[in-house]
């Protein structure tokens, strides 16, 4: 009866640490969960920030005056525009 006893107690604080190890282990990933969260949710910032960013710089008066200013292009003059047509072919 002894050593059922022994065992049965033995089995109890074997169970009772393996509760213990898994509490801790899930909360160790819950804890790393919420850092990746974090991380995913700044990156979703910078990504919309950026997205910002590109839209500014790619304005057609952007890039129209750094045309003229860097380039030094000019609008032609409608008798200097000349239309090519594409021939279809069948």
């Amino acid at each position: 009866m002894n050593k059922l006893l022994l065992v049965m107690i033995v089995a109890v604080l074997a169970s009772a640490l393996g509760v213990i190890e898994a509490k801790h282990q899930s909360r160790k990933r819950f804890v790393a969960l919420q850092a990746l969260e974090k991380v995913r949710d700044d990156m979703n910032v910078e990504w919309g920030q950026l997205q910002l960013e590109q839209g500014a710089w790619a304005t057609h008066s952007r890039v129209e005056r750094i045309a003229r200013e860097k380039l030094h292009m000019v609008m032609p003059k409608m008798e200097e525009i000349v239309i090519v047509k594409q021939a279809v072919q069948k």
